[in-house]
């Protein structure tokens, strides 16, 4: 019985110290990056050495985003980031982020969106010791808006 109990808390020991930090890593991505958006108004470089597959709250077609991530640009941006939850899939390999991201934007090119609120869920793999976006899915929430980019691939 000993032996039993012993096990089990190792077990479960081990397995918080696998997945310390790797929740607490994406979300400090996930802000760094809205941070980066808002104040140079275009994208940080994180995105897979394999690049990513991604659906827009524009409501448009699949998008394939190469390694070098997506080359928006913004004439506006003011966006926050609210309750974001981690599942870790492989402990320092494979994790899914889902939030919500609400504000304002103008993309360079497209109509001013005044009142974005979306849904995000995101794939995360870890690539050379950082975290990487793999997939992304942003849906917009009833009573708010999506971007007003759209993809046509």
């Amino acid at each position: 019985m000993k032996t039993a109990k012993l096990f089990l808390s190792l077990t479960v020991f081990f397995s918080s110290v696998l997945l310390a930090g790797d929740k607490e890593d994406i979300i400090k991505q996930i802000m760094a990056s809205n941070d980066y958006v808002n104040k140079n108004k275009t994208n940080m470089s994180e995105y897979s050495k394999d690049g990513a597959l991604e659906f827009w709250s524009s409501g448009g077609l699949l998008h394939e985003v190469g390694p070098g991530g997506r080359s928006d640009e913004y004439e506006s941006f003011n966006m926050s980031i609210k309750h974001v939850e981690v599942l870790i899939l492989v402990p320092k390999k494979a994790a899914v982020a889902m939030y919500y991201s609400e504000g304002s934007m103008t993309p360079k090119g497209s109509k001013p969106v005044g009142h974005y609120m979306t849904r995000v869920t995101q794939a995360f793999v870890k690539e050379n010791g950082e975290w990487r976006v793999r997939a992304s899915h942003w849906s917009p929430i009833m009573g708010g808006a999506g971007t007003s980019q759209t993809a046509t691939n």
